[in-house]
């Protein structure tokens, strides 16, 4: 099934959502070694995963997925899916370090707040200590249960659900293997089982990688070294990849912060090469965030492959104000223009609760408007991309018709 347009503009999202408090619950109490009852929990997931899955196809999604409800963070869940790791709860959890470095008051105060004070379960540095060994069985086809569940009741082929999976580089430092090119080669053949269910079970799996524009502002790297731990990065997820049809595969990678200065990350310019070498059918970026915006003109130069398909953010995980659909027109039309209106979805810059949040970036009943005004705009994008055109074709003298048919061709 491939992910391009037929006859307008199709809309998903990068895959978290804000969860429900009672399940946020749960969560807590089942990662942080509390009393649980897991048939409470299993219930409580099922019928979230089943309602955020009605609301996103209320709201116009063609793309849906589970909101990564039975996760606790995006890839901190692999803590629970891996061996070979263990957790270090003594060593500080560091990120984007030249930003906070520039805006230590600023991200001091954030944190406290937002991100990490407000996150259901505490997030640890995990470090490999041992052989790489996927253990996630279980877990996997529950969320695979829940969500096929949930789309069927609603009337979504399984060809319109994603799961989403964290890439090879998202997952822990390294103390075992002897190289980093070792580790995450061991964890591309360990992650691809992962990979290779979700497609089994007939949804599209969406990787994870916000990983690699962190590269290209790592201060302890220089431009060499940065190159090769980038080439290294899209070598691991293509080995997780191998033999999985590239229709099948979505790949996500944005800057991994949410509100914020944003001045010290990557320029889509610094990483697009390397995204465009991922074996996949569609890529995610974001550029609805205004540091990035403008970065639509890259591909007044670069080519896609044929059959790919761009999803831009059009849409932000860092404002609470609702985009206006004219503008969302506005941006999906741009990239029409530069790599074709059948190349093209719309998408949001990031998920909207990427850890387990009692209090996520953009309020919950925000993000739903947002999705509306997504689906309102592409819209008005594709009234201008495709009715127009079949609109001023009905009204030529059908020779002329011909003629243009046969020009086009040409």
């Amino acid at each position: 099934m491939t992910q391009q347009n037929v006859d307008r503009i199709r809309i998903t999202h990068i895959g978290s959502l804000p969860r429900p408090r009672d399940l946020l619950d749960q969560i807590t109490a089942k990662y942080s070694g509390q009393p649980y009852d897991e048939r409470v929990f299993q219930n409580i997931l099922a019928r979230s995963v089943a309602d955020a899955v009605r609301m996103q196809a209320e709201c116009g999604i063609d793309f849906v997925t589970d909101g990564e409800f039975s996760k606790p963070g995006f890839f901190s869940y692999i803590q629970a899916r891996l061996d070979g790791f263990e957790p270090r709860p003594d060593q500080k959890f560091t990120m984007f370090e030249k930003e906070v470095s520039a805006f230590p008051e600023y991200y001091e105060q954030y944190f406290k707040e937002a991100m990490l004070g407000g996150a259901a379960v505490k997030t640890v540095p995990m470090v490999c200590v041992g052989p790489v060994k996927y253990r996630g069985e279980a877990l996997l086809q529950t969320d695979i249960a829940n969500v096929t569940a949930a789309a069927n009741a609603v009337g979504v082929p399984a060809g319109r659900v994603f799961l989403p999976a964290t890439a090879p580089s998202g997952v822990g430092r390294n103390e075992y293997y002897p190289s980093d090119e070792a580790y995450f080669h061991a964890l591309a053949g360990e992650l691809a089982k992962e990979y290779r269910a979700i497609v089994d079970a007939g949804l599209l799996v969406q990787i994870d990688d916000p990983f690699l524009p962190d590269i290209f502002v790592d201060p302890r790297l220089d431009r060499k070294q940065m190159r090769r731990r980038a080439e290294i990065y899209i070598e691991a997820t293509n080995a997780a990849l191998k033999g999985i049809p590239q229709e099948r595969v979505r790949f996500h990678t944005c800057y991994g912060i949410n509100e914020g200065p944003r001045i010290h990350e990557a320029a889509l310019a610094d990483i697009i090469r390397y995204v465009l070498k991922v074996k996949a059918g569609q890529f995610s970026f974001e550029c609805a965030n205004p540091r990035h915006e403008h970065e639509y003109h890259l591909f007044e130069e670069i080519r896609i492959p044929d059959g790919k398909v761009l999803c831009p953010g059009v849409i932000t995980h860092a404002s609470n104000i609702v985009e206006h659909p004219q503008l969302i027109a506005e941006r999906l039309l741009r990239f029409a223009k530069l790599v074709g209106r059948e190349n093209v979805m719309a998408g949001a810059d990031c998920g909207f609760s990427s850890q387990a949040l009692y209090r996520t970036e953009v309020h919950p009943t925000v993000v739903w408007e947002k999705f509306k005004a997504m689906r309102e705009g592409a819209d008005l994008a594709a009234e201008q991309l495709w009715r127009r055109r079949r609109r001023a074709s009905s009204r030529m003298p059908k020779k002329k018709v011909r003629s243009v048919v046969r020009s086009r061709r040409r």
